[in-house]
């Protein structure tokens, strides 16, 4: 491996670079162990500006507002905390098997909370960032949007991976930090440089990266602010891909998609789901595997093909690498009629696919109040067998009308009585019913099991955020070899335990709602119908 300072050495003395790198003359030593000195208080605030990015609704006019002081400032010298950034190495076994994998906290607006026990090397579960430090420590740190950040990434650099804002509470003792970047290098490494643009409370600079290895880049600390991995290269640059689905949510019977294709890049992804968030129209994620079978390269294009025929907008792609851009690029994709297809992601060069995923739906169906009784074991083998097959769930249109006169029908009885009203806006909530019989029935294996199957990834954190569990009971739950569903069924089961009668399915809905899928939510609105 070469290292970042050679690199910086031979590949600076002949390159015509941006005014970026006129500034990777950062300063000396004693201007950043001056500048180490107040990093803690300086990062707190860099921490409350960045981490503007989150996806909390509750706390959208603090967002809009930070952004707009970054975006005034974009021009002036960033005041913001000094940071430093690490590219990930790829160590030698011994190293290797010295790395201890921890599980962050989830805070407000973003940021990930990490307490680090002893000296050593860790890898967030979450991030894949790696922290080296010498004695016990406290880390926080975000995923940032390199859209804030464009101006500063000028030809010959690009960006490598996503960019941080990390802040620890004694800096000395975080002495490096490797990022995770999304390059698909294979035999393309020899004519790039690794090197990560610091966003320093003196202005941004370039700086030279200690080491890279297959996934990430490391870098040693100088100062804790915003950093994030840069890479300079003559050679066709080849990314991990990553295929993210979003349908939208509506009363029609149609199906319609957005379609991104993107590096596996988390600020990247960020990105895309911002902007799903605070589109005009109301969308769900699809769950499907998102990373490519077959590297991305920049320049190439690619045609997203449906099985059966689907109307596709745009129907072919030129791929580019979009983290700088504020707007993502997506591909439509919209069925008249609902039903079960494949999408693939075919390179149009080699004609080999590249990512393929097979979507289905699951009819809802209401129940007459008079079957209501036959037909429960029915209904209760064919949700548990079916929902978590499924990709979303579309309601019976007679339902919905079914349900528009009964609500019309109880506005009329209940317009003189104040109680009646009450009720009224109460039951549009989902919030309660009159005889309580939601509070008094306890959600059966079936119905967690179909909630397990619809969580993601983060379960671990829904459980220890929203259910109030505690690490102890997610190690216990992994003791033993479990398929993933299993240990979100039991970390469910967990939760229902602990709750003893109040183990309900008003209560996990209250519980959940403002931190899980659109889609969950529905199940749960389904049980909660069912009582």
């Amino acid at each position: 491996m070469t290292s970042g300072q050679e690199c910086q050495d031979v590949q600076g003395s002949g390159d015509d670079i941006s005014s970026i790198e006129a500034k990777e003359s950062y300063g000396t030593r004693e201007d950043d162990s001056a500048q180490e000195g107040k990093s803690g208080d300086d990062s707190s605030e860099n921490n409350s500006e960045s981490s503007s990015e989150s996806e909390s609704d509750t706390e959208e006019t603090d967002i809009r507002k930070s952004d707009e002081e970054l975006e005034k400032n974009e021009l002036l010298p960033l005041v913001e905390s000094e940071a430093n950034s690490q590219f990930r190495c790829e160590h030698v076994k011994t190293e290797h098997n010295q790395k201890e994998q921890v599980t962050p906290r989830r805070l407000s607006r973003g940021q990930f909370w990490l307490k680090l026990e002893a000296e050593g090397t860790y890898q967030c579960t979450v991030t894949g960032l790696i922290f080296d430090v010498t004695k016990a420590a406290v880390i926080k740190y975000s995923v940032l949007s390199w859209s804030k950040y464009a101006d500063y990434v000028k030809k010959p650099w690009m960006v490598g991976g996503p960019i941080f804002d990390v802040s620890c509470d004694s800096a000395s003792v975080l002495t490096s930090i490797q990022f995770p970047h999304s390059l698909s290098l294979n035999d393309h490494e020899s004519g790039m440089t690794f090197k990560v643009l610091h966003i320093k409370s003196t202005g941004p600079a370039i700086e030279p990266s200690v080491d890279h290895s297959m996934t990430h880049v490391k870098w040693h600390v100088s100062s804790l602010s915003p950093v994030g991995p840069v890479i300079q290269t003559q050679e066709p640059v080849h990314y991990d891909g990553a295929v993210i689905l979003y349908k939208v949510v509506n009363n029609h019977p149609s199906l319609s998609f957005r379609v991104y294709v993107a590096t596996n890049n988390d600020s990247f992804i960020k990105d895309i789901s911002k902007a799903v968030k605070y589109s005009d129209k109301k969308f769900i994620k699809i769950d499907k595997p998102p990373v490519c079978q077959k590297r991305l390269q920049d320049g190439k294009r690619y045609r997203l093909i449906s099985e059966p025929e689907a109307e596709i907008t745009p129907e072919e792609i030129e791929f580019v690498d979009g983290s700088l851009l504020k707007l993502k690029s997506y591909i439509e994709v919209y069925m008249e009629q609902p039903m079960e297809f494949t999408l693939s992601l075919i390179e149009l060069e080699s004609e080999e696919i590249v990512w393929k995923a097979k979507l289905r739906e699951y009819l809802k169906l209401k129940v007459p109040k008079h079957q209501e009784k036959t037909a429960v074991i029915l209904v209760a083998r064919t949700e548990a067998g079916n929902i978590g097959k499924c990709d979303w769930i579309l309601h019976d249109q007679n339902k919905n009308e079914q349900k528009r006169n009964t609500i019309s029908n109880r506005r009329r009885k209940s317009s003189n009585s104040l109680f009646g009203e009450e009720f009224y806006n109460k039951r549009l909530k989902g919030s309660d019913i009159s005889d309580g019989t939601k509070a008094k029935t306890t959600l059966t294996d079936q119905q967690l099991m179909t909630l397990a199957k619809k969580m993601g990834k983060d379960w671990k954190e829904i459980a220890i955020e929203c259910l109030k569990l505690e690490m102890k009971d997610i190690h216990q739950i992994q003791a033993k070899e479990e398929e993933v569903n299993v240990y979100k069924f039991m970390m469910l089961s967990k939760w229902r335990e602990g709750e003893l009668s109040n183990g309900t399915a008003q209560n996990l809905y209250d519980s959940l709602k403002d931190h899980v899928s659109y889609e969950i939510i529905q199940i749960l609105e389904g049980f909660l119908e069912q009582t």
